[in-house]
Order: C-alpha cells, then structure tokens, then sequence
C-alpha cells in the first residue's frame, strides 16, 4: 500500500478529527448524527496515520506528488 495523501491532507484530517471528537464530548453534536460524525472521525484519524485513502485510489485523485 503506497501512501497517497500529501502531509497537509493528513494533518487536516486528524485536525477534523479532533474537532469532532470535542464537539462530541461537549455534548454539542449528539444522537444519531453525532455518531456518523464521530465514525468519520475515526476513519479521518486511521487515514490520516497510515496516509492512504481508498477513496482516493478509487477516484484516482491522489494529493501527494510522486
């Protein structure tokens, strides 16, 4: 698995991820929406520590420059 995002995807993904998990605990973001958000923030973080998107591969749309 090569790495397909640029460091400034990552760190604004673990960035969100944060704000997320916040907002959640704060009791700003809650009930079923709440959760989705905080499923996109976990995604948001393992993406952002391993640097690779599916996503990405699929759309064929990477953001680090070989």
């Amino acid at each position: 698995m090569v790495n397909n995002m640029s460091i400034l995807d990552r760190i604004m993904r673990v960035v969100v991820a944060v704000l997320i998990a916040g907002l959640y605990l704060q009791g700003k973001i809650f009930g079923w929406w709440g959760i989705v958000l905080v499923v996109v923030g976990v995604i948001f973080v393992i993406t952002g520590a391993i640097g690779y998107c599916p996503m990405y591969q699929i759309c064929k749309c990477p953001t680090k420059k070989s």
